[in-house]
């Protein structure tokens, strides 16, 4: 189990600063909310005792950080992952439909974090694998990963500061009109508890959307996320009328196409997955401190959807004429 030890004098100029904030500086290489957990927990004391991460400090005080990284559970397998990218900082990765990202209950194998493993052994001792947002299972597309502290933390605060450039597709069923932007706060779902839903008690949550094609009962968008809740395209998209095309869970799954024949409909029904891909990915690299930006192509399944429904489109148009 890897273990951290280390130890700062708090600078005088910091004086007057909360706890938490010092640490930060002191420690720049862990997130705020890691700290937070660590002060919370006794893992970083001020001059040997517990301290309220939001007392403040005088300056002069001794802060020693003392912890163990809590072992993942996931263990190394040969699981063959898209590396698109890859330096001692950070890895993306072009992720496969119908792929888990964390081991959880059913899918203890198999994940793209035990690929990671196999991978990079070192991935081990960084927390959570260097996993520092995912994907759901039936999304594909780009993923970045951090391999070390440092750029675990770079990477999370860019995150929570939403400065990382999240840019999806989709296929959703109906026709919106307009470019425009949800701005819906998301919890869990009140009964059904393996779903989300828009709940004005929910976390703030917002995707802007601009429609690429209209369709003859459906639509190709592309999406900016500025956070990245759980489900939330999918959640937003169901929110507003327009469900993702093969979403099950939230109501975009064997719905009639307009004016189908029977092979167009069955390719609609045959789509059995949320049509979602993460298509492009832009962030400032933890190592040069550049603005760097990744692209991947959607998988042939979704290429398959846009034709079919563009031979749909030309043959529904032929028929009106």
């Amino acid at each position: 189990m890897p273990h951290i030890q280390r130890q700062e004098v708090v600078p005088v100029s910091m004086a007057d600063k909360r706890l938490d904030q010092i640490a930060t500086l002191l420690f720049p290489e862990y997130s705020r909310n890691r700290l937070q957990t660590w002060i919370k927990s006794g893992g970083l004391l001020v001059d040997g005792k517990s301290h309220r991460a939001s007392g403040r400090l005088q300056g002069g005080e001794q802060l020693v950080l003392d912890v163990e990284l809590e072992d993942l559970e996931a263990q190394p397998e040969p699981i063959e992952l898209d590396i698109v990218y890859e330096d001692e900082n950070l890895l993306v990765i072009n992720k496969q439909a119908d792929l888990v990202v964390h081991p959880g209950a059913g899918n203890f194998s198999g994940t793209i974090l035990n690929g990671l493993l196999h991978h990079e052994s070192s991935l081990a001792t960084v927390p959570g694998g260097g996993l520092v947002h995912r994907l759901d299972k039936g999304t594909t597309g780009l993923m970045v990963v951090a391999k070390t502290l440092e750029s675990q933390s770079s990477l999370v605060s860019q995150l929570q500061a939403r400065t990382v450039k999240r840019i999806y597709e989709t296929v959703v069923f109906g026709n919106p009109q307009t470019p425009g932007k949800v701005d819906a706060p998301i919890g869990r779902h009140r009964s059904q508890r393996t779903r989300m839903a828009v709940r004005s008690d929910g976390r703030s949550a917002t995707t802007h959307y601009r429609i690429t094609r209209h369709f003859v009962s459906h639509a190709h968008l592309e999406l900016r996320l500025e956070t990245g809740r759980t489900h939330q395209i999918r959640v937003h998209m169901q929110h507003l009328g327009f469900p993702l095309v093969g979403d099950i869970t939230y109501g975009g799954h064997k719905r009639r196409l307009l004016n189908a024949n029977e092979h167009e409909q069955q390719e609609i029904d045959r789509f059995n997955r949320p049509a979602l891909h993460a298509k492009k990915l832009t962030l400032i690299h933890p190592g040069s401190n550049e603005e760097v930006t990744w692209e991947a192509k959607a998988p042939g399944d979704f290429a398959a959807l846009l034709r079919n429904l563009d031979a749909h489109q030309t043959r529904t148009q032929a028929i009106g004429n």
